[in-house]
């Protein structure tokens, strides 16, 4: 009967327990204690710097101690997402425009992603929605409330979509800037010289459509931020009616 109870507080998400359990001394740590070290292991080390033995380390207690704020791991892991989604500005007042709106909310939240890359590590999970992260689909709700081509869940849908291309040109730009220099001139200059021994005219004539280097990894475009670009190029099909069934 123990274990069946154990295992249905598990299911519960950490949103929904209380602070600490009800019994044992008054508590010494508190849950935005443990996310905020288990932040800045991630911060230092990826997501696989994370365990519970290791903040309780950092927190110089024992990890039995933390037990009585979260259930395990992935309790933590939950703490952090939410409070890295916190650090996106939602007071930003919106302007009516879905896709300004929208594109603005992309960016400031690739900028959480810079701040914190271990969020691409974190397995996406449908649900793994915290306080803050309802607070973000709220607002990206309310910039989209003048789309009335879009029922609630293609809204929904709109949103997901935006948030994984936000995750997958964090992730390029994170690699952009990890990456040597002289690895990016090496592969600019093989471009080139695939285009010159002909065979792809294709690509010889994507390439000369910009300024010399545009659209080749690890060059920008001169025509504005290729993020800005990107991902109102998404959007402008995002928010187009829905396809019939």
């Amino acid at each position: 009967m123990a274990d069946k109870a154990d295992r249905a507080t598990e299911a519960v998400v950490v949103w929904e327990r209380p602070e600490r359990g009800a019994r044992g001394p008054a508590p010494e740590r508190s849950r935005e204690q443990l996310t905020a070290a288990a932040v800045g292991l991630a911060d230092a080390g990826g997501l696989a710097a994370v365990s519970v033995r290791q903040v309780a380390r950092e927190l110089g207690t024992g990890p039995a101690s933390l037990y009585r704020y979260v259930a395990g791991r992935d309790d933590l892991v939950d703490l952090m997402v939410d409070a890295a989604t916190a650090e996106v500005d939602l007071d930003v007042e919106l302007t009516g425009d879905p896709v300004a709106d929208l594109v603005g909310l992309a960016a400031r939240t690739q900028q959480v992603h810079l701040r914190h890359p271990w969020l691409l590590e974190v397995a996406p999970e449908a649900l793994r929605t915290g306080p803050r992260g309802v607070d973000y689909l709220e607002y990206a709700l309310r910039a989209l409330e003048p789309v009335a081509a879009l029922t609630g869940p293609g809204k929904l849908e709109a949103v997901a979509v935006l948030n994984a291309l936000v995750a997958m040109l964090s992730a390029v730009e994170l690699r952009t800037r990890r990456s040597p220099t002289g690895r990016q001139s090496a592969q600019s200059a093989y471009l080139d010289a695939v285009v010159a021994r002909g065979g792809h005219p294709l690509l010889a004539a994507a390439l000369a459509g910009g300024a010399a280097g545009a659209g080749r990894p690890g060059t920008e475009s001169p025509a504005g931020d290729p993020f800005e670009r990107m991902v109102r190029r998404v959007l402008a099909g995002l928010l187009g009616p829905e396809p019939p069934a």
